[in-house]
């Protein structure tokens, strides 16, 4: 090793850990950097987020990996958005898709389009007829996007669902086997320099120390090294997102193979709904103040496809964030920074935006801690995680179950400026954020905006150019269009059997219900 090699250490596995350290083996130069891994099997990991966003196949195809073999190694499947149940109304369903609502028109976006129509008596069709990967998703269909940008069908984009510990040992073998070093054992001391404060060493409880410039904290819950160490503060969002536990269990393979995670709204939180190639993923995420365990564990067990193939597990935790994901030379992703309800499928989008942060302000021997590059991470790690914590807000605050305690003290609740703002703009003139950096813009808000039953009292007036019987004939040629190539399309159970088939797994004994 040169003497100007810079030493990262990653401590910690797991899904976090190990696309860290497979993001770090593709962009950074080996000549200049030294990456280990320290994780111990003794230590489980979460290993419940099963659902994704399409950002993961840009990181997938970035570090060069196959999406067959992927997908047969995780016994994947693919997703096209969430279904929402009973989030507004008792009985009403939407669905938040990864793709566009209609087409701009004009220049001017969709919404208004439709939002004129709706309020000139032109009765359109419902807005989720409008997004191709909705109407996908109601037919159990998938292909992929074409490449073709004139085409309805280059619309929509996917993500995966994918078993997230057969995903952390994928991405173990892919890293090792391209020079990262993987040390086992469990971390009994974390040593400090006594002037400046930074972490110099970890000693295991082998005895084996291990020196870095850099260590990356992936010890999830734990925050060992920035929560711990470093007493980096917390932000605590519990009184907006008062769930707090989390019970997950899987079960057989049955009903809908459908290419979509579904969340359905309960008494005391939401259920999901996970299917995978080779078992479906459940849990119930609840609010251990407004229901009890026990009964959150038989309402689970009572909603499942087939019967249960373990004991649910439960988890404990509190949303909010590290008020600092990068504190002098530690930085830490996943868990160890923070914490968000899998409402969105967030969890693994948060931990690939923080490698791709980290990578692109990454010091060298030469710089050293500029704490330039620490503010811009920070900042940026604020901008991810608030703006997420919004619009998971924003399903909560927008439900109709009056009577039931937890959606009431929801939807009373004082909610953040930075929403109130949001939902002004959208009532006022069907106006939506439209961010260039950070997640859920534009079309994401307005399905659930509109799924949840707010109504636009207005629209930007540049929708007038288009006269009205012209409005109502695109809208037409456009679900009409949606329609036809949608039927045209296999169902994702045949796709997926045809594309990538994974191997079988030994069944599990069901657990007495």
């Amino acid at each position: 090793m040169r003497a100007d090699t810079f030493k990262v250490v990653i401590v910690g596995g797991g899904t976090a850990g190990w696309m860290c350290a497979a993001g770090m083996s593709r962009l950074l130069d080996p000549r200049d950097y030294a990456i280990t891994l320290v994780e111990s099997d003794e230590i489980a990991t979460v290993g419940v987020g099963e659902a994704t966003l399409p950002h993961i196949k840009t990181f997938n195809d970035m570090l060069g990996i196959d999406e067959v073999e992927f997908l047969r190694e995780t016994q994947g499947t693919f997703k096209l958005g969430i279904e929402f149940r009973n989030w507004g109304a008792q009985g009403a369903r939407y669905i938040h898709p990864f793709g566009t609502f209609g087409e701009p028109w004009a220049g001017v976006d969709f919404q208004h389009h439709w939002a004129r129509a709706q309020l000139a008596g032109l009765n359109p069709a419902p807005l989720q007829d409008y997004s191709y990967a909705v109407v996908a998703c109601r037919e159990n269909a998938f292909e992929f996007p074409n490449e073709d940008q004139k085409s309805i069908r280059s619309t929509y984009a996917y993500a995966y669902h994918f078993d997230a510990g057969l995903y952390a040992a994928y991405l173990r073998r892919w890293s090792t086997a391209r020079g990262i070093t993987r040390i086992e054992g469990l971390v009994t001391d974390i040593a400090q320099d006594g002037e400046r404060g930074d972490v110099t060493a970890i000693t295991l409880r082998s005895g084996q120390q291990i020196v870095g410039d850099l260590f990356i904290d992936c010890s999830g819950f734990r925050s060992l090294l920035l929560g711990g160490k470093m007493q980096a503060e917390w932000e605590d969002w519990t009184k907006w997102l008062p769930c707090d536990r989390a019970l997950a269990v899987p079960c057989a393979r049955a009903g809908e193979f459908s290419p979509y995670t579904r969340s359905t709204a309960q008494e005391g939180g939401w259920i999901w709904r996970i299917p995978l190639q080779h078992r479906t993923g459940n849990g119930y995420v609840f609010s251990s103040a407004f229901m009890d365990e026990e009964k959150a564990r038989d309402t689970l067990l009572a909603q499942l496809d087939a019967p249960a193939q373990m004991e649910p597990k439960l988890l404990r935790f509190a949303a909010g964030r590290r008020k600092s994901g990068w504190t002098r030379n530690v930085v830490a992703m996943g868990l160890a920074s923070g914490f968000l309800e899998p409402l969105e499928s967030t969890s693994i989008f948060l931990i690939q935006a923080a490698v791709i942060d980290l990578i692109n302000l990454m010091p060298t021997k030469a710089t050293g801690m500029d704490p330039r590059l620490a503010s811009e991470f920070n900042r940026l790690f604020e901008i991810q995680y608030d703006r997420i914590r919004d619009f998971l807000i924003l399903h909560y605050r927008l439900n109709q179950h009056v009577g039931q305690p937890l959606w009431d003290h929801v939807r009373t609740m004082e909610i953040p400026a930075s929403l109130e703002e949001k939902l002004a703009l959208w009532e006022g003139r069907a106006g939506l954020p439209d961010y260039k950096y950070g997640l859920f813009s534009r079309d994401s808000w307005l399905s659930v905006l509109e799924g949840q039953g707010l109504t636009p009292r207005a629209y930007d007036r540049l929708a007038e150019a288009m006269p009205l019987d012209v409005l109502g004939a695109k809208l037409a040629d456009l679900k009409t269009r949606i329609d036809t190539n949608v039927a045209a399309m296999s169902s994702h159970a045949d796709f997926i059997a045809r594309y990538a088939p994974g191997a079988a797994e030994t069944p599990r004994k069901a657990v007495a219900q």
